[in-house]
């Protein structure tokens, strides 16, 4: 291919996948499977390689960085990002439309009803139509730049093409339900503790230093507001969100355009009533006067716009009894205590379950059986328990039982943890999920074994372990929703073909509490076959690189329960691959030595430092202790550091590891 060839293939593959980006994570209306999509971009990766010339920072290639970034600079806004007035009631709301019937001294006016996202705001600068830069909202006057993080949110556009020069948009950055129940199952599998509500997830995600983690926490952008020179465009709120729509962004459909306060509060009212099927959190409506002019015109007090107000909707919560606890399965293993209550209204909703997180929590609450408590619903599923009101006169304490009460098997909660786990990954609680991480792409990678098929694989009962996957015919497959004989016979190929996946795959697609990709790719090479790891004791599972107590009690305890040791041998009668070879350890500066990484180092990411260390022949750790040798802290070091000061251990700059290590950092 000639160079002008190549730029020319090259802007016809970045456009069609601009294209599909929309359809996909703006209008949810795919038109090319995923295996598609990933070849699309594989060849725009190759040809940017091939022609390093024509790379631009709007390339959809180009959205997540390849360094972490050192810290977050503030940015002030072109115009203040002001906070809203709240209305907690219809009465609170007609005292904000009779102001603004009084100011505006009886002009007609309308209202723009928008959903109230529960999320982070964030304003993004374009110029000539192409990203720029994102900034938080901060105090409301500057915020942290943010723009390596930003760019990784699949709807949010790189490059925009409008006919404006330069322009702003201003939205909310949010985490839906779904993948925030799938983000909390990911942190209890590695071992960290449940992200509170899907607000704070959000708010966490954009502030990761590591751009490459944000983009797999799968983030939306709702764009509501468009500014050209500092000021809302075109002419009213109505028409700005239009315009948005038609620039590719997503705008929220549950909108309203009001005419009286009576539709306005109706619209309210809808709202709130359907508030639990959204899928996303919700607590309010935002109200805003149409027109641009006439917000002008009602100005602004110190802190709020006279024009708009949030909607409030009523706090969900009451008092009833907990009648018993009981723990419940998740889909990872993890055992949930949860209070069956005396039926109680909770928001026009009869509730009679309430998740209690784990048992830390209810020690924390200082709850029994018995208590009266209050109740609160805030959009999740299952609602939760806010605090003891009284203590029941025949109180009885909670016990987290021994035994998985679905299957029987061991359960374990391990030093330092919350979380109890059924060590079982047959587990009928846990199978769906366990069958989709094997699947997975970084894992098995059986490509065309979505949640929907999946549903249906363990629904029927076809599948009741993830080595019935390679039992499944295409005539089995064919009787299943959306599946005809070329999808049966392709996805049983796939399965078929996965068999050839080397170890470290198959030991992260068992599902080992904490075992991760790089553990299982350590485990495999430094052991070299499943059953030597299988039966190692901790001891020596600890002399693996970056495998500590912690992570060997985890493997220990899997292939000690009776259920994993069946589906290991199955796995092994069914061919998949149970050898790998060994790495040779070279020795070197650092042999023997164990570092600790904490905060970020002036010229090189933590990867790059990790690199070296190892190459070096030390080992890299992820918490401190006394058998750690040094400490190597950059800027904004946290607890890590406090921990070495208080155990005496070594703390050493980025100059002090290149000291040990040899040579120089690159500047960056």
């Amino acid at each position: 291919m000639t160079r002008p060839e190549a730029k020319v293939e090259i802007e016809r593959l970045r456009e069609e996948l601009r294209r599909h980006e929309h359809l996909y994570y703006v209008l949810d209306q795919p038109e090319i499977t995923d295996a598609e999509y990933d070849a699309l971009m594989r060849r725009l990766k190759q040809l940017e390689e091939e022609h390093p010339e024509f790379l631009a920072p709007d390339s959809p290639t180009q959205r997540v960085g390849g360094k972490a970034r050192e810290g977050f600079v503030k940015v002030r806004h072109s115009s203040p990002m002001l906070s809203l007035d709240n209305a907690l009631n219809e009465s609170e709301l007609r005292d904000f439309d009779r102001r603004v019937r009084e100011l505006l001294a009886g002009a007609p006016f309308r209202y723009v009803a928008e959903i109230k996202l529960d999320g982070l705001s964030m304003a993004v600068r374009y110029r000539d139509g192409v990203l720029e830069q994102a900034v938080t909202r901060g105090d409301g006057t500057e915020g942290e730049d943010v723009t390596e993080n930003a760019r990784t949110i699949r709807n949010l556009p790189l490059r925009v093409g409008n006919g404006l020069s330069s322009f702003e948009v201003r939205g909310e950055v949010i985490l839906n339900r779904r993948a925030f129940e799938r983000l909390n199952l990911e942190r209890e599998a590695e071992g960290q503790p449940r992200f509170a509500n899907p607000r704070n997830a959000a708010a966490g995600s954009i502030r990761i230093l590591e751009p490459s983690i944000t983009a797999a926490r799968r983030l939306d952008y709702f764009a509501y507001f468009l500014l050209v020179e500092g000021q809302p465009y075109p002419e009213s709120q109505w028409a700005s969100l239009e315009l948005l729509e038609r620039m590719g962004f997503k705008v929220n459909p549950h909108r309203r355009l009001c005419s009286s306060l009576e539709e306005l509060t109706e619209f309210c009212r809808e709202i709130q009533e359907k508030r639990e099927e959204l899928p996303y959190e919700t607590d309010g409506v935002v109200v805003k006067v149409d027109s641009f002019a006439q917000q002008r015109a009602l100005g602004w007090t110190a802190k709020a716009p006279r024009w708009a107000i949030a909607f409030k909707f009523p706090a969900q919560q009451e008092k009833t009894e907990v009648l018993n606890i009981e723990a419940q399965v998740g889909r990872t293993g993890v055992l949930t205590p949860v209070a069956h209550l005396r039926p109680v209204q909770v928001g026009g909703v009869t509730v009679s379950r309430a998740t209690l997180h784990n048992e830390d929590e209810i020690d924390r609450l200082g709850l029994q059986i018995g208590d009266m408590v209050l109740v609160e619903r805030s959009g999740d599923v299952i609602p939760k328990v806010v605090r003891v009101v009284s203590a029941g006169t025949a109180r009885r304490p909670f016990k987290m039982p021994e035994a998985c009460p679905r299957c029987g098997g061991a359960v374990v909660r391990q030093e330092g943890e919350a979380a109890s786990r059924c060590l079982n990954t047959n587990c009928p609680a846990r199978l769906k999920e366990s069958i989709l991480h094997f699947a997975s792409r970084n894992v098995m990678d059986i490509d065309g074994l979505g949640e929907a098929l999946v549903d249906q694989l363990v629904d029927r009962g076809l599948v009741k372990s993830v080595a019935d996957l390679y039992l499944l015919t295409a005539e089995q497959l064919m009787d299943l929703e959306r599946m005809g004989k070329k999808s049966a016979e392709k996805l049983v190929a796939n399965i078929e073909s996965s068999k050839a996946n080397p170890l470290p795959r198959v030991i992260a697609g068992l599902g080992i509490p904490f075992v991760g990709e790089r553990t299982a790719q350590i485990l495999a090479e430094t052991f070299g076959s499943l059953d030597e790891i299988a039966s190692a004791e901790e001891e020596k599972l600890q002399t693996a690189p970056e495998v500590g107590p912690k992570v060997a009690q985890s493997i220990r305890q899997f292939f000690r329960e009776e259920h994993n040791r069946e589906l290991v041998e199955r796995l092994r009668k069914l061919g998949l691959r149970f050898h790998h070879a060994k790495a040779e350890r070279k020795a070197g500066a650092l042999e023997g030595m164990v570092f600790v990484l904490t905060g970020a180092l002036p010229h090189m990411t933590r990867e790059e430092a990790k690199a070296r260390i190892e190459a070096a022949g030390g080992k890299v750790t992820g918490s401190v202790s006394k058998k750690t040798s040094f400490v190597v802290a950059g800027a904004e070091a946290g607890s890590k550091l406090a921990k070495a000061r208080e155990l005496g251990v070594p703390v050493i700059d980025e100059a002090g590891l290149l000291g040990l290590t040899g040579g120089a950092a690159e500047k960056r």
